[in-house]
């Protein structure tokens, strides 16, 4: 098989992915001085005296104008992020700025190209939508500001010490580093019209897509959603699902992923187009759900079906439902480069992000439907109430069927498994 070269164009960051954006020279210099240079480290990367008080920083903030890199693949997605802006304009004279990315490597690499031009303190870049990949790279290699997180009088409202998936992102330990704004789970979701009963595991999956040729695929890898699926799968397929939990240079990784290409190679010729071509992301994945091409998809967020649904994209028999024995899942965090130049404002840009408010109105239907981080029982009545979806839509989960959840592998699985399906399946 042979695809399109911008489809490989929008990999994950690691190291040697980013050899051909800035010079092995200025890599090199780059991080030999993150390793050997403690002190400076602890200078760029600790909050300033003026960062301290909350005060101090919302007065700090007013006027700035906020760079916000964040993927700008989904309208509602895209429409949220615009009534943020409204909002911090209004509430702070704060200028939101929404670069829309492809994939969060872009803004990464920026950073990384900052760091080694010695620009510690102008960055282009004040708040990154970022994930567990991402942020485990940046924090390894000190292109983060922080501890920030416990500084947001907002992040209380997350139980974080009684909540652990706040404080930790794809296994690693954020250290106060980034900071929560949503929560995601895998979420399977079909035409109950076409079918009766949709395959509830990663085996019946296999054996559905046999009785049913062509109605069913997943997004191209390396995008997030078809990576994520690859996860899912190699969690069910991988004997000792423990040994995820840790770096793949751990294990033997080529041993590990052997059943998932065994799986795929199975799976293939019974997808959409035989597995020749996949949709590039997961809008479009749902657009082959809406036009009736596949009836069966999945979706990183549990309230997209429902709100699609809403939205005339889906139809109305669409249902969703979650693998038996749970589903990868996971919360999206943001964080704020090194040399961000206008920090104040993206700390409370941070901030507002996680105030019952921004949460409730993220949390509609006919905006988003992105589930909320914050603890309901923290909260008072009225912000519980509008926190508690109140519509009776058919195709969205109740939140007792999320309760399951799958822990993400190590980030460097992720890369693996990326690198070994373009192995196999990319050249094709």
């Amino acid at each position: 098989m042979s695809y399109p070269s911008q489809h490989f164009s929008r990999q994950k960051f690691s190291p040697l992915r980013l050899l051909g954006l800035v010079s092995a020279l200025a890599l090199a210099t780059l991080f030999s001085a993150a390793l050997s240079s403690t002190a400076l480290s602890s200078t760029t990367m600790a909050p300033s005296d003026e960062l301290q008080d909350w005060a101090a920083i919302e007065n700090a903030a007013h006027g700035q104008t906020v760079y916000w890199n964040a993927w700008g693949g989904d309208t509602n997605v895209n429409a949220y992020i615009s009534w943020v802006g409204a909002q911090l304009k209004s509430a702070y004279d704060i200028d939101l700025v929404h670069v829309k990315l492809d994939d969060t490597a872009a803004a990464v690499s920026r950073v990384v190209a900052e760091k080694a031009a010695g620009n510690d303190e102008q960055g282009a870049i004040d708040l990154i939508w970022i994930n567990g990949e991402n942020f485990a790279a940046m924090k390894k290699n000190d292109l983060l500001f922080g501890p920030m997180a416990e500084r947001l009088p907002n992040f209380a409202l997350t139980s974080p010490d009684t909540h652990t998936e706040m404080t930790t992102d794809f296994t690693v330990a954020t250290e106060g580093y980034e900071s929560p704004w949503g929560k995601a789970q895998l979420t399977f979701y079909y035409d109950a019209d076409k079918v009766d009963s949709p395959p509830r595991s990663m085996t019946e999956l296999l054996d559905w897509t046999r009785q049913h040729p062509g109605r069913f695929t997943y997004p191209l890898v390396p995008d997030f959603l078809g990576s994520t699926f690859l996860k899912q799968a190699l969690i069910a397929l991988t004997e000792d699902p423990e040994v995820l939990a840790h770096p793949a240079s751990e294990a033997d990784a080529d041993t590990v992923l052997a059943p998932l290409w065994d799986y795929l190679d199975q799976l293939h010729p019974y997808l959409w187009r035989k597995g020749r071509h996949f949709p590039a992301s997961g809008p479009k994945l749902k657009s082959l759900m809406g036009d009736g091409e596949v009836w069966l998809a999945f979706t990183f967020n549990p309230a997209e079906p429902a709100a699609a649904v809403s939205s005339y994209q889906l139809p109305p028999s669409t249902r969703s439902y979650v693998l038996d024995g749970g589903s990868i899942g996971n919360v999206h965090f943001v964080a704020i480069p090194f040399n961000a130049s206008h920090k104040a404002g993206a700390m409370v840009t941070a901030n507002f992000l996680l105030s019952p408010e921004a949460q409730a109105y993220k949390q509609r239907l006919d905006v988003w439907g992105d589930p909320t981080v914050l603890d309901l029982e923290v909260l008072s009545e009225s912000q519980k109430q509008a926190l508690t979806p109140a519509d009776d839509q058919a195709a969205r989960l109740p939140t007792q069927a999320l309760s399951q959840t799958l822990p993400e592998p190590h980030p460097s699985w992720m890369e693996a498994a990326e690198a070994g399906w373009l192995k196999h399946y990319g050249q094709r």
